[in-house]
């Protein structure tokens, strides 16, 4: 039996199961949007049309990105916060400046 270490230099989180089913389902739909793409390139569809499917799954990634984010601010960051946490705050505008590229 494999004994599972942590590893003190990787955060993790607590999510409730609504967060994470909702997580979840997203990613299942944006991969099977993608699925979906990888078909369109095997049966040589249209170029336009697969560009299309293209921008729906960027769109959908940027949403996930969204609820994300919006739970990593309600939660972790505010949480870190109040323990006086403040490299939280960096952390996050770094983050910030990755997805705004």
């Amino acid at each position: 039996m494999e004994e599972r270490v942590e590893c003190a230099c990787h955060k993790t989180k607590e999510r409730s199961e609504k967060e994470y089913k909702d997580l979840l389902n997203r990613l299942n739909r944006i991969e099977g949007q993608v699925r979906g793409i990888k078909g369109m390139v095997e049966r040589n569809a249209y170029c336009t049309d697969i560009l299309i499917q293209v921008s729906a799954v960027n769109a959908a990634l940027n949403s996930f990105n969204k609820v994300l984010l919006a739970n990593h601010i309600k939660t972790c960051v505010t949480n870190d916060i109040r323990e006086g946490k403040e490299e939280t705050v960096d952390e996050l505008v770094a983050v910030l400046q990755k997805l705004m590229k």
